[in-house]
């Protein structure tokens, strides 16, 4: 009897590390990466600068629930997008780039 229950533990020990291992190098991070971006997306406010997953750049002219719009040139196209289109916000630019001294 006592033998069974070395073999049925000698069988389930690596199935529950691998179960372990997945979830700590796979699920976890995952989960992690989603969060951010859906924190991102969230934070997204008029006036942001964004570029979508279609690759289009613009800034944020309105938004409504579940779709934005963007303005994305000089000539003022705008675009109607979904808040899940959006790859991320843009850096802000640079006023001066400050000259290495010698």
């Amino acid at each position: 009897m006592l033998n069974n229950y070395g073999e049925i533990l000698g069988t389930l020990v690596p199935i529950i590390l691998m179960v372990a291992i997945f979830y700590f190098l796979l699920i976890r991070p995952q989960r992690k990466r989603d969060k951010a971006e859906r924190d991102m997306r969230n934070s997204i406010q008029v006036g942001d600068e964004i570029s979508t997953i279609g690759g289009f750049i613009g800034k944020v002219v309105s938004m409504k629930d579940e779709t934005l719009v963007i303005e994305t040139s000089a000539d003022r196209t705008k675009l109607k997008l979904y808040r899940w289109a959006i790859r991320g916000k843009e850096a802000a630019p640079v006023d001066k780039i400050e000259e290495p001294k010698e």
